[in-house]
């Protein structure tokens, strides 16, 4: 067995006496953990720290190098937080899980499915996706995950487990496209997070917080609506369904691209509202430029970047 190998079960082993203590405590101190947990990497990971606060700096330029840092260590215990509760929430019989979360605006999923050509839900890496995506199947027909798989084995198994744990599917991204389609002319949901670096001719390039990015290009003609997962006081978790992104008028010069710019200016306004629970620590904005322009939708004004810290 090779180290990689010893390595990749270690983790494993780790991860499921994790999950087995997550069950053994209460919420409020589970959650404890998971602060502690976000607190550890923060001091740790001083490589992800300081490109969480650089990316900070550059996205809200107003802001103080004292608040990017704040936001930066916020960012860093809410993942703590989000790696506790997928842990804990997946491991819940569906009556459990239902107690645990409400709906807002579930209603303009199924009026979008009315339509008959499948709906695209996405997201994301902000606030509680993956409790999004489990807690969906509950009350709304079962929706496709596109993924990227993990290179542990062992622990990719066990999140392709938790993700089909209500019911969903999975479709990874090396060669899913045929999948997608498939699944939305069949009428059914697919779940995307739109806020990863894309290559190639499937990159349209859009601006993100000012900056240009390479975000996926769709044009399938299925209704894309905005979903967003966000905790609440009490412990339990509110998932959003925005209204369907408005697409481009009729003769819009380049209306793959202009879809795409509404997109993800929903997400940038969602960032904008809370930005610790965004993926700092994910290197977004690249040196490289796309190689085409190319999907999604509208939204409301951006709010004022210089809202108060949480």
């Amino acid at each position: 067995m090779t180290l990689t190998a010893v390595r990749h079960r270690l983790e494993y082993e780790l991860v499921l006496a994790v999950r087995i203590l997550s069950q053994l405590l209460p919420d409020a101190a589970w959650r404890a953990v998971g602060t502690a947990i976000g607190v550890f990497f923060y001091h740790l990971d001083g490589r992800h720290r300081r490109l969480a606060i650089a990316q900070l700096r550059a996205a809200f330029p107003v802001r103080t190098e004292a608040d990017c840092q704040t936001i930066a260590r916020q960012t860093f215990v809410h993942f703590g937080q989000l790696v506790a509760a997928v842990l804990k929430f997946s491991a819940l019989d569906p009556p459990a899980m239902r107690a645990r979360v409400e709906f807002d605006g579930e209603d303009r999923i199924r009026a979008a499915l009315a339509a008959g050509r499948g709906v695209i839900i996405f997201s994301g890496h902000f606030g509680y996706w993956e409790l999004q995506a489990l807690g969906h199947a509950l009350v709304l027909p079962p929706m496709s995950v596109m993924a990227r798989a993990l290179d542990n084995p062992h622990l990719h198994r066990l999140l392709e487990q938790i993700r089909r744990r209500t019911g969903n599917g999975v479709i990874y991204r090396q060669g899913g496209l045929r999948r997608v389609l498939r699944a939305l002319r069949a009428n059914e949901c697919v779940g995307i997070l739109i806020d990863q670096h894309v290559h190639g001719a499937a990159a349209v390039t859009v601006d993100f917080f000012g900056r240009p990015v390479a975000t996926l290009a769709l044009r399938t003609g299925a209704p894309l609506v905005p979903a967003f997962a966000l905790p609440l006081a009490d412990g339990r978790y509110r998932l959003v369904y925005e209204h369907p992104v408005e697409l481009p008028h009729a003769g819009c010069a380049d209306p793959v691209q202009v879809l795409t710019q509404r997109c993800t200016d929903v997400l940038e306004m969602y960032v904008r509202r809370h930005p610790h629970y965004w993926l700092w620590m994910h290197r977004r904005w690249r040196d490289e430029p796309s190689t085409g322009r190319r999907p999604a939708a509208a939204l409301d004004p951006l709010l004022d970047e210089r809202e108060p810290l949480d």
